[in-house]
């Protein structure tokens, strides 16, 4: 946590307290996220001796000098790249922000962070840091809902176009996507991965190779944004394969509990200057009290993400042989080569959200999804809970049935998120609902 204070000896003299250098190695070994994530960024002398960071509920700061408080603000205005040095106003950053986007960095080694409201207010802040009228954004498909609709029905009224590739594509139909939209100048890359609800991979390294190919190494080329909301950063680390910035929903698996919003940008410190540049405008910072949820919720996103993940092995390995499913799309059951070879490539585990196509159509999937009794009927994904939806009628209502057909999202799929229950009642609860069709 930025900044000093001072605190009185017995003598009444007052002695300066600085910030403890940060623990990340004991005798040479390099200390694990899990580990960091209980103390990392906050030292308990700054803050009375309070085991865990206060919630700081104030919208502004007390600068030291007024000309402390002018560098601060050379920061936030751009004039000085990489913000401010300390705290300024409660837009801009804040204690419990700052402390989650160090920690955030931490999982997937990344030079620096930030905090947003939201999932989407985090890809929004990031599409609108990077492009200007007449850009092309080429993405994978399909993308969550929203973001389609931001892409396509929002940026596209101020001249931004878009060029999409199917998720498992090879490095053939990228480089042909590719190759078609440097015509034009290509803002930015986005890839979500798997894809929602379809559970799809994207070949993130074969994305990098293709990008470099045809638009150079230069420091101009465009960058390639991920959202790793489904795997990361337990499964997936995409920094690793090619990725310049991971976007995450840090309401889903990060906060785990289904009771807060919010969303992260982890990336290189270069690409995080341009979009924390944009957050200080538009101000869509996160608040200190979801921060401060999210900075709990961490300490056991491990445990929490790997009990779900062999709960979903379980239920998955039932779910495939039964007689009234059609077909299971999880990532521990490959659907062909391809993505056999991405996910040995990619990913460290299968996740726990998965995609369930029913032999039928709506009026069948509706009849499980009502007679559930364990799993909640809600959307979203990676709570303590056990969730399960309708895409094609609710998350992706919006999309023309013309794409919802040409991505697989159908009316028989079922898209289901699963929590940290006991296998064999969640075993138990699919079996009722399935005799229910």
């Amino acid at each position: 946590m930025p900044g000093d204070k001072t605190e009185a000896d017995l003598t009444g003299v007052e002695r300066r307290i600085s910030p403890k250098p940060p623990v990340e190695k004991i005798a040479g070994r390099k200390l694990k996220p899990s580990t960091l994530m209980m103390g990392h960024g906050y030292d308990p002398a700054l803050s009375e001796g309070s085991l865990k960071p206060p919630i700081f509920l104030t919208s502004t700061f007390v600068f030291p000098s007024a000309a402390a408080g002018k560098r601060h603000f050379e920061g936030v205005t751009g004039k000085r790249p990489g913000g401010a040095e300390g705290l300024v106003y409660s837009r801009f950053n804040g204690p419990n922000q700052e402390i989650l986007e160090d920690r955030l960095a931490i999982w997937e080694e990344a030079e620096d962070a930030l905090a947003f409201s939201s999932g989407m207010s985090a890809i929004a802040t990031l599409f609108l840091s990077m492009v200007k009228p007449g850009d092309t954004i080429v993405h994978s498909g399909p993308l969550y809902a929203a973001t389609e609709t931001l892409i396509a029905r929002v940026l596209g009224r101020f001249g931004v176009q878009w060029l999409d590739f199917p998720a498992g594509a090879t490095r053939e139909e990228i480089d042909a996507v590719m190759t078609k939209a440097a015509t034009g100048r290509v803002a930015l890359i986005y890839l979500e991965s798997p894809a929602n609800p379809t559970n799809v991979l994207v070949d993130v390294e074969a994305v990098a190779a293709s990008r470099d190919a045809i638009f150079g190494t230069s420091p101009d080329k465009p960058p390639i944004a991920i959202d790793n909301t489904f795997l990361g950063p337990l499964w997936h680390q995409p920094l690793r394969h090619g990725a310049d910035i991971v976007v995450y929903s840090l309401t889903k698996y990060a906060g785990g509990h289904s009771d807060l919003v919010a969303g992260g940008v982890l990336g290189t410190k270069a690409q995080i200057d341009t979009i924390r540049a944009m957050r200080n405008t538009i101000g869509t910072i996160c608040d200190p009290n979801t921060a401060w949820m999210l900075l709990r919720s961490l300490e056991t996103l491990e445990l929490r993400m790997s009990r779900a993940g062999e709960n979903a092995a379980r239920v998955c390995a039932y779910l495939r042989d039964h007689p009234k499913v059609e077909r299971v799309g999880y990532l521990g059951f490959p659907r062909d080569d391809r993505q056999a070879d991405i996910y040995a490539r990619h990913c460290t585990g299968a996740g726990s959200t998965f995609s369930l196509y029913l032999k039928g159509g709506e009026a069948e999937a509706f009849a499980f999804l009502d007679a559930l009794r364990i799993a909640k009927l809600a959307v979203s994904l990676g709570g303590t809970e056990t969730l399960a939806s309708h895409p094609a009628g609710m998350t992706h209502l919006s999309v023309s049935d013309e794409r919802k057909a040409a991505l697989d999202i159908t009316d028989n799929l079922v898209r289901i998120s699963i929590g940290v229950e006991d296998a064999d009642d969640l075993i138990a609860d699919f079996t009722q609902a399935l005799d229910a069709i």
